[in-house]
């Protein structure tokens, strides 16, 4: 376990260290794919993220989404437990929530379908390395476990590795998106 721990704080500090680089050159138009996808599932309750750090960003996918269901954005409850996700418009009132994270002023929670997942690093495979806390994975098994529903990954290009520490508690991704493709993952 200790040798797992460590490979996977390795890939998360190599995956950093390429997300920086990426993101610095990032164009307006890196949501552009995600939004296209987004657009085959009108009506289907949406989750996205409040991008932090070097994160790529789903907002303007997420606006035009909004145009069309319902769409929000994971909180934190506490360390351990799966996250709850509160509805988001771009004209959300934002606030500080549990770990410094902003979420909304007004916690309107739903269960969404389609789950679009921040990480450090993905394979060609589907997986996908995020930081550590366990929070998606959690969160995605007791939803998957509920009813279908889809993970898409968001990241750039520069994220992906060739092979990721994967454990028996890492949930795959079923599809990923850049700002130059989309991989679809069978299941």
């Amino acid at each position: 376990m200790k040798d797992l721990i460590e490979r996977k704080n390795a890939a998360r500090k190599a995956a950093f260290a390429r997300r920086e680089t990426a993101h610095k050159g990032a164009g307006d138009a890196a949501a552009a794919h995600l939004c296209e996808i987004l657009a085959r599932y009108p009506g289907m309750p949406i989750s996205g993220y409040l991008p932090i750090r070097t994160e790529i960003d789903p907002r303007p996918a997420m606006a035009d989404a909004a145009k069309r269901g319902t769409v929000g954005v994971p909180v934190i409850v506490d360390h351990g437990l799966p996250l709850k996700f509160a509805q988001w418009t771009p004209d959300t009132e934002l606030v500080k929530g549990t770990f410094g994270a902003s979420v909304p002023a007004n916690l309107e929670y739903f269960e969404p379908e389609l789950v679009i997942v921040p990480l450090v690093a993905f394979d060609a495979a589907g997986g996908r390395l995020g930081y550590g806390g366990g929070f998606f994975d959690r969160t995605l098994e007791l939803l998957r476990s509920r009813r279908p529903t889809l993970a898409v990954g968001f990241a750039f290009d520069e994220q992906e590795t060739d092979e990721l520490p994967i454990e028996p508690t890492d949930q795959p991704l079923d599809m990923l998106v850049t700002q130059s493709r989309v991989l679809t993952f069978a299941r």
